[in-house]
């Protein structure tokens, strides 16, 4: 069992916040579900699990714990990897905490997450064949978010970093035919220049963008050709309106500005847990309904397998048995 003395403590550092965005940015292409609410709050789920498998690799390294990295399946996220460690697959489950009443409870006591549920959607056994041998290992991610009107402000004149971003419809992500989109003519209707960054495919499926600063009330047309656009990004908030039109879909996008979402994760630690074998979990968990108020989320979507976190296994004594293994064959 996993006592708070086995927690992995690992400081949350801004680069996990820019390598998270990159990824986050690049998902949109593969994962973005126009049906589903809230998409910005997604996007900062995926850039803190995405920071925790990158301070993961950089603890292992530190540690001189030998590890591969495993592209997960080209159909689902292409440039999604996982990492191996002593030839078990890791499953990586990351949990992000935000609720300022929650965060401030953990910085001084981290007692709350062994008594906090490590869920795995029981549909992943259902869709999949995992192998009993392949680890689930479950992490907590302490952050602060701005996404608030209010929060954003504090957070500029407190001179932190921001990423606003807009998420574009679905047709301009994922176009049904495969052609250009034309002439994209942008126009702010702001009373200063803004700098703006495009994100999206270029013919051949590449990832693509480009940087163009708009000058005030002034057409400009952008000299890239994307076939498809998935977000635009702001480093500051507008007063005004942005317009984006593609001669092509002849549509014109107005982006006010309440529309922008800023998915900078302003992190404070991450907290490695424990890990379980899958077999192992799949004995020992019990079904989750889906409605299920939980510590890291006020509502569950699906169900789950889940049992406490106390009930992992420590991930301390299996990286030094890895890393003792691993200098054994060596030798």
């Amino acid at each position: 069992m996993v006592t708070l003395s086995d927690f992995i403590r690992i400081p949350y550092t801004p680069d996990l916040t820019r390598g998270g965005i990159v990824y986050a940015g690049r998902s949109l292409f593969h994962t973005f579900t126009p049906t589903r609410s809230k998409p910005f709050d997604r996007m900062r789920h995926t850039v803190a699990r995405t920071a925790v498998e990158l301070a993961f690799r950089r603890y292992l390294s530190e540690q001189e714990i030998p590890f591969d990295v495993l592209q997960m399946a080209p159909l689902c996220e292409p440039d999604r990897y996982d990492v191996s460690i002593g030839g078990h697959h890791c499953d990586l489950s990351t949990y992000l905490i935000t609720s300022s009443k929650q965060t401030n409870k953990l910085q001084h006591t981290l007692k709350p997450l062994l008594d906090a549920p490590a869920l795995i959607p029981s549909e992943k056994f259902a869709a999949s064949s995992p192998r009993g041998s392949d680890l689930y290992l479950f992490a907590f991610t302490i952050a602060r978010k701005a996404a608030a009107k209010e929060e954003l402000q504090k957070a500029i004149e407190a001179g932190q970093p921001t990423h606003l971003v807009y998420i574009m419809p679905a047709y301009w992500i994922r176009p049904m035919n495969w052609q250009s989109l034309g002439d994209l003519v942008l126009k702010s209707e702001t009373d200063h220049p803004v700098t703006l960054e495009l994100s999206g495919q270029n013919q051949e499926r590449d990832f693509h963008t480009d940087t163009i600063t708009l000058p005030p009330q002034t057409r400009v047309k952008l000299q890239s050709d994307f076939f498809s656009l998935a977000s635009l990004h702001i480093n500051q908030p507008v007063s005004a309106r942005i317009g984006i039109h593609s001669s092509q879909l002849k549509e014109t996008i107005l982006i006010n500005p309440h529309e922008w979402g800023n998915i900078w994760m302003y992190g404070n630690e991450i907290i490695l847990t424990g890990y379980l074998s899958q077999e192992e979990f799949r004995r020992k968990a019990a079904q989750l309904q889906p409605g299920s108020r939980v510590y890291q989320y006020t509502q569950t979507r699906v169900k789950n397998l889940s049992l406490p976190v106390r009930e992992l296994r420590p991930l301390g004594p299996l990286l030094t048995r890895i890393k003792s293994w691993e200098i054994g064959q060596v030798e």
